[in-house]
């Protein structure tokens, strides 16, 4: 296939010959939102009297062309280049004069009242929040109702309760299950609560936050324009300086994919373990077999999802670090990490989405549940005697335990032959009851 023409400039020439770091770009997402505000801005130029209408036009035509991600292939600058994302946007300021036409000079007319020190980061931000809007949340949702469905088809399954991996009484898998559903909204709530003050964005403040050069009216302009367009809402910031010296809210939105990477974690290492087997594991849970499991042994199914959901756990909670130390690492009037957040904060968001559709798709919709032998787990667990200790006390019902672990009877063979009585032992160890917390006590007594 033949090349393109080149339609950047020296700027970006430079940058090329400056930073050959990683050969990644930076993110598709910030260079096209990058053309949004850029069209948003030169229409709004037009509309101040700062730029003639039809050069306006020209350079929102052009600028919209990258908004719509149709020269991509020119933005080949390496993520890893001058903090304050500079390079990038010169380069979408020389690759959209190019389209515009001979009369459209980069830094006069398409960075007409901007800074790359505030028109970047604004890049950034409205970014994160689109693909946390357009991506995140909806897998989110779709993987809260395949957990909240299983909860739904196995609320009455009874199964042993563990604590510290040990035998706890008795639980329903509903329940488990009910419980990851709630993880999972809990975490899609926090990535929400954080969304207001990453839309509150720096542009307009220009090179420091004073605005310097640019109309009084540009930004709210800009951003009106914007929501016009995209649904998105930019904000003015609580205060310019604030706004341009950190990225404060995108290290707190970072958290909130901390806080999910968490979840997801804590959920498939249950789901491995309950998956685990078919003979020496777990083997409360059938998870779906997607592929061969060994290239050697025959017949061996592994849990891959769960497997590749725990990796994007391990990622996102690493990027989380990254960005935590580079939103550390602003000084006075600029944070200049900002590349670094976007890499890693827009990667975050995207295996966060991908392995939560997974999840439900291709693991937790087709999940069966071994009902007998969860069962049989759930009778087995010295830990109903539990049950019985408002009718014997709790020392009492210990030796029990003792004497039923070390003899390798159950529960109720020992308690009948330690003096229980039967129609005591009938409604104390109902293991629906204990799953559901209710007291026999009563029950048995009546």
């Amino acid at each position: 296939m033949t090349a393109r023409t080149e339609l950047w400039g020296a700027e970006t020439r430079k940058a090329i010959e400056n930073f050959p770091v990683s050969g990644e770009r930076v993110p598709t997402a910030v260079v096209r939102w990058l053309g949004r505000i850029k069209a948003a801005a030169a229409r709004v130029n037009g509309e101040l009297g700062l730029l003639d209408p039809d050069r306006a036009e020209r350079i929102a035509r052009a600028a919209d062309e990258v908004a719509a991600g149709m020269h991509d292939d020119q933005f080949p600058v390496d993520v890893f280049q001058t903090g304050s994302g500079t390079s990038s946007n010169m380069n979408a300021n020389e690759v959209i004069a190019r389209l515009a036409g001979d009369d459209v000079h980069p830094n006069d007319h398409v960075n007409m009242g901007q800074s790359s020190n505030d028109v970047f980061p604004t890049a950034v931000h409205l970014a994160a929040a689109a693909e946390v809007r357009d991506d995140l949340l909806p897998a989110l949702e779709r993987l809260e109702r395949s957990l909240s469905a299983k909860a739904e088809e196995w609320r009455d399954v009874v199964k042993a309760g563990r604590t510290h991996m040990m035998d706890a009484v008795p639980v329903t898998l509903g329940q488990e299950f009910a419980g990851y559903a709630a993880q999972i909204r809990l975490g899609r709530e926090r990535v929400l609560a954080a969304l207001p003050r990453v839309l509150q964005v720096p542009l307009g403040g220009t090179a420091t936050g004073t605005g310097l050069n640019t109309h009084p009216e540009f930004a709210s302009r800009v951003h009106r324009k914007i929501h016009e367009q995209t649904g998105l809402e930019p904000r003015e910031p609580l205060d310019r300086f604030e706004a341009q010296a950190n990225r404060d809210a995108l290290v707190e939105l970072s958290g909130a994919l901390r806080v999910l990477a968490v979840s997801l974690t804590k959920i498939a290492n249950d789901l491995v373990l309950m998956g685990s087997g078919p003979r020496c594991g777990l083997a409360e849970l059938q998870i779906p077999e997607l592929q061969k499991g060994s290239s050697i042994m025959p017949g061996k199914v592994n849990p891959v999802i769960p497997e590749v959901v725990l990796q994007i756990a391990n990622q996102v909670v690493g990027n989380d670090a990254a960005i935590a130390m580079a939103g550390s690492q602003g000084n006075f009037e600029l944070n200049v990490r900002v590349p670094l957040i976007a890499r890693n904060l827009l990667h975050s968001i995207k295996i966060l989405a991908s392995g939560s559709r997974l999840l439900a798709e291709k693991c937790v919709d087709g999940l069966v549940a071994n009902v007998e032998v969860l069962r049989r787990y759930a009778e087995s667990t010295p830990a109903i005697a539990t049950a019985l200790n408002p009718y014997i006390g709790y020392d009492r019902a210990t030796e029990i335990v003792k004497e039923a672990v070390a003899s390798q009877r159950t529960i109720r063979e020992v308690a009948l032959e330690k003096g229980v009585a039967e129609d005591v032992l009938d409604a104390a160890l109902d293991l629906a009851a204990m799953a559901r917390g209710e007291s026999t006590a009563k029950k048995a007594s009546a």
